[in-house]
C-alpha cells in the first residue's frame, strides 16, 4: 500500500466534506448509500473520501485518503467503497473537476430508463444544459454486472461519458455530479433531484409539452447561481451540523 509523502489537507476542507455528507443526506439526495468526495487542496493525485458508511453518519475521523488508482493511501485498512473508482477514474480523465457526488437520487432514476431526456426545467438547474448523457454499464460490463462501479475500468468508461456535462445518468442505478467546489457540486446534486421531480410533474401536467431553458437562458441562470450558491451552501451546513442561528 503506498505511503503518504504529503502534508494533511486542510482540517477546514476535510469539515467542509463531512457537511458535504451530512447535507447530501439532509435533503434527500443519498440515504444510507452514496458518497461524495473532494480533491486534497495540496496533494497532486490525491483526493478524500469517507470510509464505507452512511453519508448521513461521516465525520472528520472517517476521511480517508485515496490515490488516483482508487487505492487508500498510507497505512489506513479500513473498508472503502466499492464504487471508489467513480471518482478515482474521474479525478484522472478530467482536470477541471475538484469534487464528485455519486448517489441514487430517487426522482432521477427514470430519467435513466427510458426516453425523456432530463433537461434544465428552471434556472436552479441551469447546469444541466439540453443534453444530459446516459452511462450503459452494459457497453462496457457486460450484461450480467450487479449495476455497481466495482472496477477502474468501468469508471474510466463513465468518466468518459461525462465529458464536458456536469451531470451523467447510470442507467438502473442513479446518477454522478461534478464540480469545481463542494459547494458547488452540492447544489448542483440537490437541483439535479429537485428538476427531476419537477420535470416530472411538468410532463404529467403537459402531457409531455413542457417548455425549458433556452441556451441563452441557462448560460444567464448559471452565472446568477454561481454568486450566490454559497447563501445555500451556508443554510445547508448550519441544518445538517445543528448550528442554525
Amino acid at each position: 500500500m503506498p505511503t503518504t509523502k504529503h502534508r494533511p489537507a486542510d482540517p477546514a476542507l476535510i469539515d467542509d466534506l463531512v457537511a458535504a455528507n451530512r447535507i447530501l443526506s439532509n435533503e434527500g439526495v443519498v440515504d444510507g448509500f452514496g458518497h461524495v468526495s473532494v480533491r486534497h487542496d495540496t496533494a497532486a493525485g490525491v483526493f478524500l473520501l469517507a470510509r464505507s458508511m452512511a453519508p448521513g453518519l461521516v465525520a472528520a475521523a472517517d476521511i480517508m485518503e485515496f490515490g488516483l488508482d482508487g487505492e487508500p493511501l498510507g497505512d489506513d485498512r479500513r473498508t472503502a467503497y466499492v464504487e471508489r473508482f467513480i471518482h478515482s477514474e474521474i479525478y484522472k480523465a478530467l482536470p477541471q473537476v475538484q469534487a464528485v457526488v455519486h448517489s441514487h437520487s430517487p426522482a432521477v432514476i427514470p430519467f435513466g430508463v427510458t426516453d425523456a431526456k432530463l433537461r434544465s426545467i428552471y434556472h436552479m438547474s441551469s447546469f444541466l444544459g439540453r443534453d444530459v448523457p446516459v452511462f450503459e454499464i452494459r457497453d462496457t460490463g457486460g450484461d450480467a454486472t450487479d449495476m455497481l462501479i466495482r472496477t477502474p475500468a468501468l469508471g474510466a468508461a463513465l468518466a468518459h461519458r461525462i465529458g464536458d456535462a456536469t451531470v451523467a445518468l447510470m442507467r438502473g442505478h442513479g446518477n454522478v455530479v461534478v464540480g469545481r467546489s463542494l459547494p458547488e457540486v452540492v447544489f448542483r446534486a440537490i437541483y439535479t433531484e429537485a428538476n427531476a421531480r419537477l420535470q416530472t410533474d411538468a410532463l404529467r401536467l403537459g402531457d409531455g409539452r413542457v417548455t425549458y431553458l433556452s441556451e441563452g437562458e441557462a448560460a444567464a441562470s448559471m452565472a446568477t447561481n454561481a454568486g450566490v450558491l454559497t447563501r445555500a451552501w451556508e443554510l445547508w451546513r448550519a441544518a445538517a451540523l445543528g448550528k442554525r442561528g
